[in-house]
C-alpha cells in the first residue's frame, strides 16, 4: 500500500474493511504518538498542582499507544477481541485520582487512542484541538475570589463580638466554620474574603486576649 493511501486510510477510513498491514500499524502508531505528545504538552501547561508528577504526563503518552495497539489487534479477529474483552474486565485500578482534571486526561488520551486504533485520526485530532480551546477559555474566565480560614486562639472566650467587629470590618463577607470554647479559652475558624489579610490578623493581635491570628488557604470549592 503506497504511503497516500496509508495516510487516507489513517485519518479518513476506518480499519475494518482493509488489511492491517506492517505500513498501516506503523503510521497508526505514529499518529497516536504525535497526538499523545499534544496531550502531554497540554497537561504540562494546565497543570495546577502543587507538585508536578511527570510520570503522571508520561503515563498519558503510553495509555494512548497501548490503547490504539488494542484496538488495532480486536479488529483482526474476532475471537481475539472477545478474549481481550475478558482479560481486560478481571483488571482493577486501585490509585485514587484526586484532581478531576487528571480524570479529564486520562478519558482525553484513552479516547485518543481508541479513535486513531480505529484509524479516524482526524477525529482524534480535531476534538483534542477544540478540548484544548474549551479549557483554555474556561480556565482565563474569571472567578470568584476564593475564600480562606481565619483561625483565632483567645485566652477570653468572651471576646468573639470584638473579634467579629475586626473581622467584619475587613472582610467582604465571612462566615463562622467552627467555634470551640473552654472556660478559659476561644479557639475560632472563620471563612472570610478579603484584600487586607495582613491587617486583618495585625488589628486582631492588637487585642490582649488574642494569643495567635492566622490565614490558611484551603482547597475547597469556592461558595458565592
Amino acid at each position: 500500500m503506497r504511503l497516500t493511501e496509508v495516510l487516507k486510510k489513517s485519518f479518513l477510513e476506518g480499519y475494518g474493511s482493509v488489511n492491517i498491514d506492517f505500513s498501516t500499524i506503523v503510521m497508526c502508531m505514529l499518529i497516536t504518538v504525535l497526538v499523545a505528545m499534544y496531550i502531554f504538552m497540554i497537561y504540562r501547561l494546565l497543570n495546577r498542582s502543587a507538585f508536578y508528577n511527570r510520570n503522571f504526563n508520561l503515563a498519558l503518552i503510553a495509555l494512548a499507544v497501548i490503547t490504539a495497539a488494542v484496538i488495532l489487534t480486536i479488529q483482526s479477529n474476532i475471537v481475539i477481541s472477545l478474549g481481550m474483552v475478558g482479560a481486560l474486565s478481571i483488571v482493577r485500578f486501585r490509585t485514587a485520582v484526586k484532581d478531576p482534571m487528571d480524570l479529564v486526561f486520562l478519558f482525553w488520551s484513552i479516547s485518543a487512542g481508541i479513535i486513531c486504533g480505529a484509524g479516524f485520526a482526524v477525529v482524534a485530532v480535531v476534538a483534542s484541538v477544540i478540548i484544548t480551546v474549551i479549557i483554555l477559555l474556561c480556565d482565563r474566565m474569571p472567578v470568584g475570589r476564593a475564600a480562606v480560614i481565619l483561625l483565632v486562639n483567645s485566652s477570653d472566650y468572651r471576646t468573639e463580638p470584638q473579634i467579629m467587629e475586626i473581622v467584619e470590618k475587613r472582610c467582604e463577607n465571612s462566615r463562622v466554620k467552627a467555634r470551640n470554647l473552654t472556660k478559659d479559652r476561644l479557639n475560632m475558624a472563620i471563612e472570610v474574603r478579603t484584600q487586607e489579610g495582613g491587617k486583618l490578623v495585625e488589628q486582631l493581635m492588637e487585642l490582649d486576649s488574642v494569643i495567635s491570628a492566622s490565614l490558611m488557604d484551603h482547597d475547597g470549592e469556592v461558595t458565592f
